[in-house]
């Protein structure tokens, strides 16, 4: 019996160990799988050793081999951004040599780039089979105003200056210079012909390109694709009514001026139509204007905010704003001006006085202090009523308001539709009749050619000027905008309301699966303004969205707004 159960317990410490191998081989897999699929992500990053180690070495003592072993993080520090080395080996190959395999990786490596997507899958192939890498120091001129061109760049990291003079310096001083970063490019029209350039280039920073040049285009019949999409731009052109009676020759003009781009959905393609140097065509699919609006600049969001915090603070909503009824001012400036002394008596004194000449009996006598001091009330008065809100306020236009109030909110105002032009009002229109306000434009999933507005202009006859001068948009202001947020939120907080009011809930609520609460990602509850919640201090554990503004501090972006309000039961007969 000893040996059998000795035996057997031999035989479950193997089982167990063969068990505990399985799943560590198992686990071993799935490792490593993981990591093959996060190898991905390293393809832009360069381990680069910098000369100054802000962190020390430190080493570890090995008592297997008796002996120290030294390690240095600095050697194993990733840059991001850069362009990766396995990528530059191949662009350093001239194009012949290159492999399929190889092109098909740089082809990869530059689907992060936005002006390098908007072309078909095979210029694509072809432009990752010509390009050749380069890297410049700040300050570097890279095109150069009145030197006839013959390559075409994409950025791949770094930030790079339009100016219009020789060298460059003025984007040095401009304080709000034109700019492309990551993903732009320039000098497309070095692949057609070699122009002379118009204005010139620099490198704000070190900066990575990934270069094309004319000879490299010419010898691997780059021309043709581009030919192809020239070809595109001249059938949509000739559609248009405006260019009806143009001729062939200068309807190519045009052509040439313009470059053809491709959004998807909900892309960003102007950041402010009024003040962009473009003007573009929509060839297909459809935009949206949108407007960013500051509610707190407005007088009827301050109101709405008021009405709806009186629920929580009794205060009466006239005391929030800056124009107070005359009584209040009265009633001000008295207590101001005697904060704590009561005169009702000196006006009975008068009164007496007053009856005792006209011979009018009075039926008792006022007593009064033997001393002229008025008697004091003490703190019966106060000068202004308790704040029952305790939040930081600021003060706006139209009152004062909390500090977590003052959102703002993105309101489409205008839809662009297939064959239509954006950016052409400011040439035709005075400044008086301008719209100044910064507008956006977004994609709907969108092919738009851009070119720069005065080679427009320069090219256009008179007949069009007139044209396009009689076209003119009105946009709706920004308390109408407002307004309209306003009806929106206001029906959806009804609309949930009575949901949840003839809804019955489930028994047995439906199964959620468990996520893991990850820092970073988008919850619902980010874009919703609570002002039940002004009063707490304490702060949301959700991302909080902020848009940033050119001369103004960032603004919170909200899309609703959540008040407290009167449940829909008591409005309902009982």
């Amino acid at each position: 019996m000893k040996r059998y159960t000795i035996s057997h317990a031999k035989l479950l410490k193997e089982e167990l160990g063969l068990y505990e191998l399985t799943v560590d081989i198992i686990m071993m897999i799935r490792v490593c799988k993981i990591f093959r699929e996060g190898l991905g992500g390293f393809r832009e990053f360069q381990i680069i050793a910098s000369a100054q180690r802000k962190h020390p070495t430190f080493s570890v003592w090995d008592k297997k081999k008796q002996s120290r072993i030294t390690f240095d993080t600095m050697d194993f520090v990733a840059e991001e951004g850069h362009f990766p080395p396995r990528a530059i080996k191949i662009m350093q190959k001239k194009p012949s040599w290159r492999t399929e395999h190889e092109i098909q990786a740089l082809w990869t490596i530059l689907q992060v780039l936005d002006s390098y997507r908007n072309y078909e899958e095979p210029m694509q192939l072809l432009l990752a089979k010509v390009m050749r890498f380069e890297r410049f120091g700040r300050r570097r001129v890279i095109v150069k105003k009145g030197v006839r061109g013959n390559s075409f760049y994409f950025i791949y990291l770094g930030t790079v200056a339009v100016t219009e003079d020789d060298d460059g310096s003025s984007a040095f001083l401009d304080p709000y210079p034109i700019l492309l970063r990551r993903g732009g490019c320039f000098g497309e029209m070095g692949l057609q012909s070699a122009s002379i350039r118009r204005t010139t280039v620099v490198c704000m920073e070190e900066t990575e390109f990934l270069v094309v040049d004319r000879e490299d285009v010419l010898a691997n019949k780059l021309d043709q694709e581009v030919q192809k999409e020239a070809q595109h731009r001249f059938e949509f052109f000739r559609k248009m009514d405006l260019f009806a009676l143009w001729s062939d020759e200068k309807l190519w003009q045009l052509v040439v001026l313009g470059k053809t781009e491709k959004f998807s959905y909900g892309q960003l393609i102007s950041k402010d139509i009024v003040k962009s140097s473009f003007i573009m065509f929509v060839c297909k699919g459809t935009c949206e204007v949108l407007r960013l609006l500051d509610l707190g600049e407005s007088p009827s969001y301050l109101k709405w905010v008021w009405q709806h915090l009186e629920l929580i603070d009794d205060r009466p909503l006239r005391r929030r704003f800056n124009e107070p009824s005359p009584r209040e001012r009265f009633k001000e400036f008295q207590i101001k001006s005697y904060p704590l002394q009561d005169f009702s008596y000196l006006k009975l004194l008068h009164l007496q006085k007053a009856w005792e000449q006209e011979g009018t009996s009075v039926s008792g006598t006022i007593k009064t202090s033997g001393n002229s001091l008025p008697k004091l009330l003490g703190p019966k008065i106060k000068s202004k009523l308790a704040h029952p809100i305790k939040c930081p306020m600021i003060n706006t236009k139209f009152g004062e308001l909390p500090k977590e109030a003052a959102v703002g909110a993105y309101m489409k105002i205008h839809t662009v539709e297939q064959g239509e032009i954006i950016g052409f009002h400011p040439l035709f229109l005075q400044d008086d009749q301008r719209d100044t306000r910064p507008l956006i434009l977004m994609s709907l999933g969108a092919e738009v050619i851009r070119m720069r507005r005065d080679n427009f202009y320069e090219l256009i006859d008179d007949k069009i000027k007139e044209n396009l001068s009689k076209s003119k948009i009105e946009y709706p202001s920004d308390e109408q905008m407002t307004q309209e947020f306003l009806k929106e939120n206001s029906w959806n907080i009804f609309r949930k309301d009575l949901f949840r009011l003839l809804m019955e809930s489930r028994q047995s609520p439906l199964f959620t699966p468990i996520w893991r609460r990850r820092k970073g990602i988008y919850d619902p509850k980010c874009l919703v303004l609570d002002l039940c919640s002004i009063n707490k201090k304490t702060k949301p554990h959700h991302p909080v969205f902020m848009a940033p503004r050119k001369y103004l501090p960032p603004l919170r972006i909200v899309q609703a707004i959540s008040a407290p309000r009167y449940k829909i039961q008591e409005f309902l007969p009982q």
